[in-house]
């Protein structure tokens, strides 16, 4: 294990090294290309009969649990780091936005990525059974908050559409993974369940993580204000984030979210209240260190996964139009809500021009959906599911990541103003 784990941080490492010396791009996606060019490396190599290379990073990837490491270490972490630094003020004036993004916007996804995927499961020939279209829909909602947040802090954004767009990223990935498992509940079972059934999965899942979120941060808050040493405040902080998320999994909550919850009162109580300016720089130095390791070694992972999945030339004309049914069902989702929101509020600033645009753009998928489509039972469902998904990931990441900044500095320049109006 600990060979695996020093061969991935050294690969990884010699990927972060080439992006910042040579290629330049923005770091993650910067990894994962060059983990992606090695892969096609490795395997051009080895279609000439040199596949050493190919034979040996196979080998590193495949040791590899890419849904246990995301699910239980690597998403926690990642998502208590991005919500250190939101402003929970600004989250909560934005809150309608956010909340029906996150909830009915996912339902909404579910069902109509799913639907799109049925019918273009059949013109491929492909027999895939309907709750396994469904599947795909809720593994496919979430969109990425690890990847969108470093992007939208460079490119200029208005700060309601960068709130908005991180607050929904931060919080749908608990929501998604609720509907992931009431539709694997639904497989497993063979049979629907009942709203009743549904309403309390749910109350366990998000409610309950709600709940175990706000006792952990509040408790963690409270040993903060007794000490205001850099060590102990920093290894609270760590304590809460992987303990945490073993005891969610032990009480069948949503782990996501009981990480955003705590990371919202840690990054706004403690900055206040608990911690001193050179204790909090300690702290979220530490955090902004971590969320920047492992956001690298995920994309570094998700760039490598290409190695190992089996794919032809009609799984990527399939993935193609896939991403276009996804990114279809994108603005399908946001448009109405954004129109119902521009009535609520007369047009304020929350809405402005390109809205839409930039929500729907900005809806990147990341490494959730390929965790999630890893958990599927074994079987061929799930071989193909993986592989569409992993394309579909991999070139929403590269074509939309690589141009959500161009686009949000063509709407808004590259110094929109900050403040808005009072009462919006």
């Amino acid at each position: 294990m600990l060979d695996l784990a020093a061969a991935f941080i050294a690969l990884t490492t010699f990927f972060t090294y080439l992006n910042y010396r040579f290629i330049r791009l923005p770091p993650a996606i910067g990894v994962m290309v060059t983990a992606l060019v090695l892969s096609l490396i490795a395997h051009g190599l080895s279609a000439l009969g040199y596949d050493v290379l190919e034979v040996e990073i196979q080998q590193i990837i495949r040791r590899i649990d890419f849904s246990e490491v995301l699910m239980t270490w690597f998403l926690p972490a990642l998502l208590f780091a991005g919500a250190l630094h939101v402003n929970l003020e600004d989250l909560h004036r934005y809150r309608w936005g956010i909340g029906l993004l996150a909830t009915l916007g996912v339902v909404i996804s579910t069902a109509v990525a799913g639907t799109l995927a049925y019918y273009i499961f059949d013109l491929f020939g492909w027999q895939v059974d309907f709750i396994y279209c469904l599947l795909f829909g809720a593994l496919i909602s979430p969109t990425d908050p690890i990847a969108v947040m470093g992007i939208l802090k460079t490119s200029g954004a208005p700060k309601p559409l960068q709130t908005t767009i991180i607050g929904e990223s931060l919080f749908n990935d608990g929501t998604a993974v609720v509907a992931f498992g009431i539709l694997m509940g639904v497989l497993t079972l063979g049979q629907t369940p009942t709203f009743g059934d549904v309403g309390l999965l749910f109350l366990e899942e998000a409610v309950g993580g709600i709940l175990f979120g706000l006792l952990l941060g509040y408790g963690v808050f409270y040993l903060l204000c007794k000490v205001d040493e850099h060590q102990p405040s920093v290894m609270l902080t760590l304590a809460l984030v992987f303990g945490g998320s073993a005891l969610a999994a032990r009480l069948h909550v949503s782990a996501p979210i009981v990480m955003v919850v705590a990371g919202l009162i840690i990054g706004n109580q403690s900055r206040r209240k608990a911690l001193s300016d050179d204790t909090r720089r300690y702290v979220d130095g530490f955090w902004e260190l971590i969320d920047e390791i492992l956001n690298a070694l995920l994309f570094a992972l998700i760039g490598l996964e290409l190695l190992v999945l089996p794919f032809g030339w009609y799984h990527a004309v399939a993935a193609l139009l896939l991403g276009g049914a996804v990114l279809a069902t994108r603005v399908v989702t946001v448009w109405p809500m954004i129109v119902v929101l521009r009535k609520l509020q007369g047009g304020g600033r929350q809405v402005s021009r390109g809205t839409v645009r930039i929500l729907s753009w900005g809806g990147l998928r990341g490494g959730v959906s390929v965790a999630l489509a890893l958990s599927l039972p074994l079987g061929p469902e799930r071989d193909l599911i993986l592989t569409l998904t992993y394309i579909v990931v991999l070139v929403s990441i590269l074509l939309q990541g690589l141009t959500i900044g161009p686009l949000v500095r063509s709407l808004y320049g590259e110094c929109p103003a900050e403040a808005e109006p009072p009462g919006h």
